[in-house]
């Protein structure tokens, strides 16, 4: 068995504590038998056209939530109405909103009405009860994010929907959270919209109940772009032909209210701001004409600067292709988001950044521009939800950055963040064992927020 005792890493103040890294390739245990990847599922909707599915929620501002749901319909404009009734008791509305809705093709697919819809201001940490479009009878529920900490965040990323994919998500749902990030590579769609719509109705029992929060990965860019959406009658609702227009489309995340240009990065706060959450896009730079990652550098830039780390002592960023990796797969690949942006989440003391892209678990300790540094972010690559390509196997032992790296595994599996207090949080890894998760990874971060910039 891998060793499990513990040891206290300390640098400059800013302590975690860790499982050590055992020899060898990785640190799974030494009579663990890694799983095959499994077949896709089949999720199939099997009520009315009209019904509400593939419901969703993400976080929209301090105290509102946006709500999306798909309804099959022939044009998009004769679906039913963009509306959410909602209230603190079940069966019982006491509220209103409305939204808008709109359509997209790509080559002979034509999606169903995809609604938004906004509610709010809402109570922190209330459970709300809800319905989606007027008169539909299934009523569901979901819990607001807390005004305060703890606070806790699950992670996952190539997320994919085969068998693995669901115990992962099973997993996810025997405990629960706060907030869901997923780092890139949901439905593994890679052109074929109906699995976008399968990954939908797959996720909707636990997307619906939590925000999600998302941002893409390569597999959510489609190989041309489609034309742009139809929108619906009244929604005053139009976007541009996009390489990720399925994306933009079923996930819309709150960009506006975080001052981004583009719907593939933005950010969000959390546990009344005592959190503050970046979402990069690793492939934005399909969507800028050329120029690289300037734009989005220039709000990251900006973002960054407004957040007090007095009021906000933790800050965490989630990308999809991982900065440092010992893995073989994709090595490289984010080198040049690295060199733009990595001066911009030390200067901002980053607690943490989370990746995906690699099919596997891997940790790094605090790394700024290729050493250890005891003032820069904790790397953490979590690309490993059940996705349908199987693992990334081949871990390079004489990496340059394998001194670097403290924990690493190719194993399916699930991660959270939980933030105890304004100094401390804890990082669990549980790696998916059959019928059970197993954590398999267990760390103890200090904030950085009272760390001094060189």
């Amino acid at each position: 068995m891998a060793n499990s005792g513990k040891k206290l890493m300390d640098g400059g103040g800013v302590a975690f504590q860790t499982l050590p890294r055992a020899a060898g390739d990785d640190n799974a245990d030494d009579d663990y038998v890694r799983p095959p990847p499994r077949p896709l599922v089949s999720t199939v909707h099997d009520k009315p056209a009209t019904h509400p599915q593939q419901v969703h929620i993400s976080v929209v501002g301090a105290n509102r939530m946006r709500i999306c749901w798909v309804t099959d319909d022939d044009d998009g404009r004769s679906s039913p109405p963009s509306v959410v009734e909602y209230g603190t008791s079940p069966g019982e509305y006491t509220a209103s909103a409305t939204g808008d809705h709109a359509t997209y093709s790509y080559s002979d697919y034509k999606s169903g009405a995809i609604h938004h819809v906004t509610i709010g201001p809402l109570e922190p940490a209330t459970t709300y009860y809800y319905r989606c479009g007027a008169g539909e009878e299934e009523e569901l529920s979901l819990r607001t994010p807390p005004a305060k900490l703890p606070v806790e965040f699950v992670v996952i990323g190539d997320v994919g929907q085969t068998e693995w994919t669901a115990a992962t998500l099973s997993h996810i749902g025997e405990k629960d959270y706060d907030v869901a990030l997923v780092a890139g590579d949901l439905s593994y769609a890679d052109g074929k919209q109906p699995l976008w719509d399968s990954f939908g109705r797959l996720v909707q029992p636990l997307a619906s109940a939590r925000p999600w929060m998302v941002t893409e990965g390569n597999h959510e860019k489609e190989k041309t772009p489609p034309p742009p959406p139809v929108a619906g009658a009244g929604a005053g609702v139009r976007l541009s032909p996009s390489r990720f227009a399925a994306y933009n489309a079923r996930w819309r995340m709150p960009r506006e209210e975080s001052g981004s240009p583009s719907s593939l990065y933005y950010s969000f706060d959390a546990a009344g701001g005592a959190a503050h959450v970046v979402m990069l896009g690793s492939y934005a730079y399909v969507e800028e004409r050329g120029e690289g990652t300037a734009e989005q550098r220039a709000w990251l830039e900006r973002d960054l600067a407004g957040v007090d780390r007095r009021r906000t002592p933790w800050v965490v960023a989630v990308a999809h292709g991982p900065w440092y990796s010992t893995n073989g797969a994709h090595q490289g690949e984010g080198e040049r988001m690295r060199r733009a942006m990595e001066p911009l989440l030390y200067d901002a003391r980053v607690d943490v950044v989370f990746s995906a892209h690699v099919h596997a678990y891997e940790r790094f300790t605090r790394i700024y521009d290729n050493e250890a540094n005891s003032q820069g972010p904790m790397y953490i690559t979590i690309g490993d939800g059940g996705n349908v390509d199987g693992h990334s196997d081949k871990f390079i032992e004489d990496h340059e950055l394998a001194h670097l790296s403290e924990f690493r595994e190719m194993s399916f599996g699930h991660g959270r963040l939980r933030i105890v207090s304004e100094t401390k949080a804890i990082w669990t890894w549980h790696r998916n064992d059959d019928q059970h998760a197993t954590v398999r990874d267990v760390v103890v971060l200090e904030s950085m927020a009272g760390a001094k910039t060189n």
